[in-house]
């Protein structure tokens, strides 16, 4: 659907904010390759959505020309209307009891090292869908047992023992993210709780020592560099491994304006301020996203957690 307001029907009685012309360090190629058009097509010989296209991400042509993407469970269309998020909203898609299996084939069919699996918010769901997180994540096990799993799930509001339930079937990541700082969670979240979010990360961790726990915010939609750092400060309360920071980008006139684009420099900053503050593995960055080169960055925080074990004895 091309129309925003048939896309999003409950984001069609906003005002229209224009949309900005991006700077020349945002801007990207359109995708074009044979494999980007070959993942594409097993995408939908297998019924799957990815995130990749339902929220526009600028990266696609990069990452399916590698043959990466991040796959979305529990259908297409979400239960809220985030300001800045481009997935379908509305009544939600029967879900499928096949997908997980369809999940396994699509890691296998592409030979992923590492799979990103996220999902839309499903507040209709007894569970929240954690349940199906559990089952994709056995099924991959069962067929690419060498794939490392990286979930980035919804923060299932109120639904008791979903974070538990994924937690123990042990990915090798649990990330969830902010998006944003407290004080916009009203206009930009408001569907979501800043606390709430917070504790599923350190629940997460507390179930699963073990699990690598990650998180993201985005810039550019009126926070201020103080409150960017106090984020930065509770997540490493909350004992998170991973922070990711990068530019919002606005996906059309119904979404949240833009207040501003961050410069490299100051991506750049923050990612000091980052690994300052104890993060294992910090990636900021105009264009970066919860799953842009994932595989590649698990890598390099496995690596920093064994550098950090040694230094310990």
């Amino acid at each position: 659907m091309s129309d925003p307001a048939l896309r999003h029907p409950e984001k069609r009685n906003r005002p229209d904010n224009p949309i900005q012309r991006k700077p020349t360090w945002i801007r990207v190629k359109a995708p074009m390759s044979r494999e980007y058009n070959e993942t594409r097509a097993l995408m939908r010989r297998l019924n799957l959505a990815t995130v990749c296209e339902e929220a526009a991400c600028p990266n696609i042509g990069e990452c399916w020309k590698q043959k990466h993407a991040t796959v979305m469970i529990l259908g297409s269309v979400c239960t809220r209307a985030c300001a800045f998020c481009n997935v379908a909203t509305g009544r939600p898609d029967q879900l499928d009891p096949h997908e997980p299996e369809h999940v396994a084939e699509a890691v296998a069919t592409l030979g992923l090292a590492h799979v990103v699996v996220t999902s839309v918010d499903r507040d209709d769901l007894d569970d929240g869908g954690a349940m199906q997180f559990v089952r994709t994540i056995e099924c991959v096990r069962a067929t690419a047992p060498t794939t490392t799993i990286e979930v980035l799930t919804p923060d299932f509001l109120r639904k008791a023992g979903a974070i538990e339930a994924v937690a123990r079937a042990r990915p090798d990541v649990f990330n969830h993210n902010l998006e944003t700082v407290p004080r916009l969670y009203p206009t930009i979240r408001p569907g979501a709780r800043y606390f709430a979010s917070l504790r599923l990360l350190q629940k997460a961790k507390e179930v699963e020592p073990s699990v690598f726990t990650k998180s993201g915010i985005m810039v550019g939609l009126g926070e201020t560099r103080t409150e960017v750092i106090q984020v930065m400060d509770d997540l490493r309360a909350a004992d998170v491994d991973f922070l990711t920071i990068g530019q919002y980008l606005q996906p059309t006139p119904k979404h949240a304006a833009i207040d501003r684009f961050v410069t490299p420099d100051e991506f750049e900053e923050f990612k000091r301020l980052a690994f300052a503050k104890g993060f294992l593995m910090v990636s900021s960055s105009p264009l970066t996203r919860s799953s842009y080169f994932a595989g590649d960055d698990f890598t390099r925080l496995r690596a920093a957690r064994e550098a950090q074990r040694a230094v310990a004895k």
